[in-house]
Order: C-alpha cells, then sequence, then structure tokens
C-alpha cells in the first residue's frame, strides 16, 4: 500500500504536540473557546451573520463591529470606525479574521464604486503594519477581492459600479477579455484586431475610470502580499470576485499569483469568489487555534466533474477546491477512509453551469442526477460524513438532486450542504463549514444545514421567482431599481408563507427542529438574498 508521505509528518507533528503540550485533537473540544474579532465584508447574512453562527456552534464568542460601521447596499461602511473597533477590541482577542476590503474601502461594494485616492488607500494598508506591531501575538487573517470583472450592463447596474460604465459595459468586458488572452498567447489575428477596435470605441472617460480603479485595487493588493510576506498577516485569502477564464479579473489573478509566489501557499492563496472568503478565513483560524489540520476526501460527479469551469470563475473548480481546503486549514486524502469530512461536488455532465431560475430547473432526473444520487447515498451508508457542494446551477439548488435526497431520505444523514449563489461561494463556504463539523454535535450540524436547505432550495431555486412575479405589480415596489421599499413587508409574509408550504412538502424535519417561528425577511431591500429566522 502507497503510504502518504504528508499524512505521516502531519501525524508525527500531532504526536509530538501532545508529548509536549498535552494537547489531543480529541480534546480540543474541551478547551475554552474564546474570543474572535470579525470584521465582514458587509452586513449581507452570509457575509455576516451565518458565517459567525458557524463559529458560534462551536462555542467561540464572535465579535462584531455595529452595524454601523459595515457597509450596506447604499452605504459604503466606515474605515475609520472600524479601525478604531478593532483596535480598542483587540486585547483578550485569540484571532482576527478582517475583511481588507472593509477596512480599506468599506465594504465590497465600495472597492467597486469609491473615489479614494492611491495615497489614502496606501495609508490604510499600512494600519495593518502598525496594528500588528502593537498586537504581536495577535493572529490576522486577512480577506479581500481582486476587482470583478463587467460581464453585462446589468451587472454593473444600480449603484454597485460608476454610472459611466453602463453603456460600455459589455465592451469593457469584451476588451478585458481579449487582452487577458493576448498577453496569455492565445489570441487569433482576428481577436487581436478586435482588441484594437475596443480600444478605440470604447468612451475614453469610461477606460480611464475602469483602468484607474481597477489599478488602486491591484496596488492594494500587492501591498497586502507584501505584508503577509513579512509576517504582518497570519494568512491572506484573496478571491476573484465574479470572473470569466478569459477577463480582466483573471489578468489580475494571474499577475498578483506571479508577485507573491516567494510567499508561499501556507501563508497566502489566490483563487475566484468573494462571499465566501470570510468563512474560509474564520475556519483556518480556528483550525490553527485547535492546532489541528482536518482530513477532507473530495470526489465529483460523472463528465467534467473537476475539470469543470463554472459560470462566474476563472479557473477549474478542482484547482479551486484545492486551493481553498489549504486556505481553510484542511488537508486532502486520497481514500474516504482516512477523511474526517467527504465533500461530494454536483456538477453538471457537460460541464455547464445553468442558472437556478430557468424553467430547466426542474425536479425530474437529467443525466448526471441518479449517478450522483447513487454517489451520496454509497458514501452515507458506509458511515462517511458526507457534506454536498451543489454547483451545478448558480444562485440556487438543482431541484432534481434536492427532490431525490428528499425522497432518499438523505437531507439530515449530511453533515453539511451548499448550494447557494457562484460555484466557489459555495464550495468555499462549505468547506469553511464542513470542515469545523467533527467538533460539534449532531443538532448544530442540523440547524446549519435547514438553514441552508431553507436558503438555497426553497428560496432561492423556487419562492424568489414566485415572489418575483407577485411583487411587480405591488404600488411599494421600483420596477426600475427592483428595490423592494413599500413592498417589504408584502415580502416578508408572503415568503414565510410561501417557505412554511414549501418546506413542509419537501423536507423532513427532524424531531428537535421546528419551523413554527420562521420568518424571512430581505436586509438589503432586494430580492436576491434574504435573512432566515427559526
Amino acid at each position: 500500500m502507497k503510504i502518504n508521505l504528508k499524512i505521516i509528518m502531519l501525524l508525527a507533528l500531532t504526536m509530538a504536540l501532545s508529548v509536549v503540550s498535552g494537547f489531543t485533537p480529541a480534546a480540543a473540544s474541551a478547551v475554552d473557546s474564546g474570543k474572535i474579532l470579525f470584521v465582514p465584508l458587509d452586513n449581507r447574512p452570509i457575509t455576516d451573520k451565518e458565517t459567525r453562527r458557524v463559529a458560534e456552534k462551536l462555542g467561540y464568542d464572535v465579535v462584531v463591529p455595529p452595524d454601523t460601521l459595515l457597509g450596506t447596499r447604499e452605504q459604503p461602511g466606515d474605515p475609520d470606525g472600524l479601525w478604531q473597533w478593532l483596535n480598542k477590541n483587540a486585547p483578550g482577542a485569540k484571532a482576527v479574521v478582517v475583511s481588507t476590503d472593509a477596512m480599506i474601502y468599506g465594504s465590497l461594494v465600495a472597492s467597486r464604486n469609491h473615489e479614494l485616492t492611491q495615497d489614502t488607500i496606501n495609508e490604510r494598508v499600512e494600519r495593518f503594519r502598525s496594528f500588528h506591531e502593537k498586537h504581536p501575538g495577535l493572529p490576522i487573517y486577512g480577506f479581500g477581492t481582486i476587482l470583478r470583472t463587467l460581464l453585462s450592463a446589468t451587472h454593473s447596474g444600480n449603484g454597485m459600479e460608476p454610472a459611466i460604465y453602463q453603456q460600455n459595459a459589455v465592451m469593457l468586458r469584451d476588451y478585458s477579455a481579449l487582452r487577458d488572452k493576448v498577453e496569455m498567447g492565445q489570441a487569433t489575428k482576428k481577436e487581436k484586431r478586435e482588441l484594437d477596435k475596443l480600444t478605440k470605441d470604447i468612451l475614453p472617460a469610461a477606460m480611464e475610470d475602469w483602468t484607474h480603479r481597477h489599478g488602486l485595487n491591484y496596488n492594494a493588493n500587492k501591498a497586502l502580499i507584501d505584508l503577509t510576506g513579512q509576517n504582518v498577516f497570519t494568512f491572506l485569502f484573496l478571491g476573484g470576485d465574479d470572473s470569466a477564464l478569459y477577463s480582466q479579473t483573471h489578468y489580475e489573478t494571474r499577475h498578483l499569483r506571479e508577485h507573491g509566489k516567494n510567499v508561499g501557499k501556507t501563508k497566502l492563496q489566490i483563487t475566484s469568489g468573494s462571499d465566501e472568503l470570510g468563512m474560509v478565513m474564520m475556519c483556518r483560524a480556528i483550525c490553527d487555534d485547535k492546532r489541528d489540520i482536518p482530513f477532507i476526501y473530495t470526489t465529483y460527479n460523472m463528465g467534467k466533474g473537476r475539470n469543470t469551469i463554472p459560470k462566474y470563475c476563472n479557473e477549474e473548480i478542482g484547482n479551486d477546491v484545492d486551493n481553498t481546503i489549504v486556505a481553510a486549514g484542511g488537508m486532502q486524502v486520497p481514500a474516504p477512509e482516512r477523511a474526517e469530512l467527504v465533500m461530494a461536488v454536483n456538477t453538471n455532465p457537460d460541464g455547464n453551469t445553468l442558472e437556478a431560475n430557468s424553467t430547466i430547473n426542474t425536479t425530474k432526473p437529467r443525466k448526471g442526477t441518479m449517478h450522483f444520487v447513487n454517489l451520496v447515498k454509497d458514501l452515507v451508508n458506509k458511515g462517511y460524513p458526507v457534506a454536498v457542494a451543489d454547483i451545478a446551477y448558480g444562485n440556487g439548488a438543482d431541484n432534481a438532486l434536492m427532490n431525490e435526497l428528499h425522497k432518499e431520505d438523505l437531507q439530515f444523514k449530511l453533515w453539511a450542504y451548499g448550494g447557494w449563489n457562484t460555484a466557489t461561494n459555495t464550495t468555499g463556504f462549505l468547506i469553511g463549514t464542513g470542515l469545523l463539523t467533527k467538533w460539534m454535535d449532531k443538532q448544530s450540524r442540523e440547524e446549519l444545514m435547514l438553514i441552508r436547505y431553507l436558503d438555497e432550495w426553497c428560496y432561492q431555486s423556487n419562492i424568489r421567482q414566485k415572489l418575483g412575479a407577485a411583487v411587480w405589480a405591488h404600488p411599494g415596489y421600483s420596477q426600475s431599481t427592483g428595490n423592494l421599499d413599500g413592498a417589504r413587508d408584502f415580502v416578508s409574509q408572503q415568503g414565510t408563507e410561501w417557505m412554511k408550504e414549501f418546506a413542509q412538502q419537501n423536507i423532513n424535519l427532524p424531531a428537535n427542529l421546528s419551523l413554527k417561528n420562521l420568518r424571512i425577511t430581505n436586509p438589503w431591500n432586494r430580492l436576491f438574498e434574504c435573512d432566515i429566522d427559526f
């Protein structure tokens, strides 16, 4: 039998720690968990509340800034206020998990549409060094984004980017894709001519602003990488926000990887994604605190599998998952028998990513559905702790898969589930959550899974579309912006009613869980995300 050298080294290290300090992984849950300072990307439920909730299941006191300091959909957040808060609350903390976007720009949205100068950005980046010098024994786990690529005119709407991008969005997207392709040596002569034409056709003011804004973000990320190399950050996790294989985000990702190649993958990872980064770094902080490296085994659906390049991503999902596992503090093992978590990834056999709100997302099994269900069923029946990453569709769950898991009574035989937003949002949040389930009791795992089923399956793949149709003619709804405004109470009440009905028909609730007090709200004044309490 071939022995994995890394596993032998890890076991030897664990034994050494046990001899020196009396520590054993099994005793980790008995240790007082302590305080973690967490500065989220913004105040959306998934980036803030739901990330905190996972760590709190392990007994950690996750301390976050007051909501008035965090970015919202309309407000950029308060970097100066956040720095004051961080310094004030640092004493007694075990770790800091911090969004660099929040500390530099204010939030994710603010990183796209701010009016900051290079000098202001540089000064805020340097504050990380000052903070580290004041608190040298406090580990800092930073996560930040590489500015996203515009995919369409509507993608840049509603104040998410400067208004000047609206009429130039598609041309900027195509320009960035072709420039990336040219530098990689993969462009045809025709594509090079198209690039020259786009350079002339794009509105000069839009090109100037776009180039300047990307340059500011790129320089800030380079500086953060340099600080990581100087041991200011214990770990830095950068993610390319909404992207594609050929794009400006991919272009910058390639160059940032080159810039940080000497830092080492045990301190720096650069991958796709944004909203999941905080959960991954929370997991890393906890694993480091417990001095443990959870083992994980990954397996994919038939067909393209790990070679799938999902929509909104700039690399194969297998590479992204591999890098994210390292960032989260885990280690992949070659067989499920050795794993503390088995993650099964639901991809479409042809490698395409569909949209969860499309008419094709029905409960009827399609190619690959039953193969994947049987794979999961077999793993569960063998007693493995199984997590399912549902990424066949973007922005929601695979109805056919979920229906079959319900019929097979597998929903709460899993240890974790994810199926929201982009593929890497799903896999990253699931890895971060799943690696920590080894320290959770059954009820904690079930409560976390129920939230995911209600959000990803009930709401995103089914109820949200019904609410969109129902709210359209409501007098309080803004058809031009998508703002719920005066229709928020209607959406909350109707959405709660429909979610209860859907859950009653499709979720086999464990005896210890109840949806009697279920209520959903829409804190960002839009339908895209919801907050769930029960």
